[in-house]
């Protein structure tokens, strides 16, 4: 049985871009360009009318840009939209708030060597607007909080030195920037140290955590080598490297190196769980985040194996319910969450179980 068409909508104020992305979705077979717009304002009527499956959406534009577009548009018709960004720091900058404002997924516009690179981005948006028609937006209907409005704080009783010892790891992908942004944001200071994976490439990282650095209580900030893991800290796993938790001597610090690929992803949470489940054990906490694929589960799995606590997102409010429904189906999960959730839940974790001396 064929894959059902997948209908797209091109925005874009450039005629040239317009013709590139049409021309290159339409070269799969189970893409449909049904439509093109040279603004959000056409781009609106042309959603009313016929209801396209997929939005693909340049961000910077005039009249409105993009992420106003994304802002009035989810709450009234939420539709899976993939950004199509530059690498500048403001179009880095921007491409984040377009992720907190419901996009699920962006690529990047080469910059350099545009026939390679040309090419190379069109693969990886046909491949990421599949993956889009697939995602569960809907929580974004008639949404009366604004992506930017404070998160509740949670309370935590303990103190800063009880926690010196335990890790929490957090592995995502698809929807996963807003996912862990909801979560880090409601955290208390008090918390122990944080290690993330989030699928992202070199340059987003930074950005996305310098962003939630603004937005937490937690100090976060880009990992390198060398970072030490410590309460009161949030490490991003930056793009294109693997990053790994290590003991030296009494402490926990990151390594960062280039790697191999693993299940695809540099960045891998399989490698970033590993590491925890080897170097930290028991004193762990890993939580499986919204995200197409398998990559976290093996990790996650050998985690719970070693004696640290596990948390899988549900497929209720999961964008993509991919990386923890194949944590869970490996056993790899031992409770099930939704994201609002998710931080209570650690909270409450990390405040009734006492740290196993290594």
């Amino acid at each position: 049985m064929p894959a059902p068409t997948i209908r797209v909508l091109i925005i874009d104020d450039s005629a040239l871009i317009r013709e590139i992305l049409a021309k290159g979705l339409s070269s799969d077979p189970n893409i449909e360009v049904v439509a093109t717009a040279p603004d959000v304002f056409v781009g609106r009527d042309k959603i009313v009318e016929l209801r396209p499956d997929v939005i693909t959406l340049d961000i910077e534009m005039p009249r409105m840009d993009g992420i106003e577009f994304l802002r009035r548009l989810m709450p009234q018709y939420p539709l899976p939209v993939v950004v199509v960004s530059s690498l500048t720091q403001r179009g880095k900058e921007i491409t984040i708030q377009a992720l907190e404002a419901g996009a699920v997924d962006f690529v990047s516009k080469p910059t350099a060597n545009i026939a390679n690179g040309l090419a190379a981005m069109m693969m990886e948006l046909r491949t990421k607007v599949k993956i889009a028609s697939t995602a569960n937006v809907a929580h974004w209907k008639s949404l009366s909080t604004s992506p930017h409005s404070p998160a509740r704080r949670l309370e935590s009783s303990r103190a800063l030195s009880e926690s010196t010892d335990k890790v929490i790891a957090i592995g995502a992908s698809t929807g996963g920037t807003e996912a862990i942004r909801k979560i880090i944001t409601q955290l208390p200071r008090a918390m122990p140290g944080i290690v993330i994976v989030q699928h992202m490439p070199p340059g987003f990282t930074k950005t996305f955590a310098d962003r939630l650095n603004e937005e937490s209580l937690m100090e976060v900030k880009e990992a390198q080598t060398g970072d030490r893991v410590m309460a009161g800290k949030v490490l991003v796993a930056p793009g294109d490297f693997q990053m790994s938790v290590v003991r030296s001597g009494g402490r926990y610090e990151i390594l960062c190196r280039q790697g191999e690929k693993v299940n695809g992803h540099r960045p891998s949470v399989d490698v970033l769980m590993n590491s925890v489940a080897q170097n930290v054990g028991a004193n762990a906490y890993g939580i499986i985040l919204t995200g197409m694929g398998t990559d976290g589960a093996k990790g996650l799995k050998a985690m719970r194996e070693a004696g640290a606590r596990t948390v899988g997102q549900d497929e209720h409010t999961s964008v993509v319910y991919g990386m923890p429904k194949a944590a869970f189906d490996i056993g790899a999960v031992e409770m099930v969450s939704p994201l609002e959730k998710i931080a209570q839940v650690i909270v409450n974790l990390t405040a009734h179980s006492a740290p196993v001396k290594s």
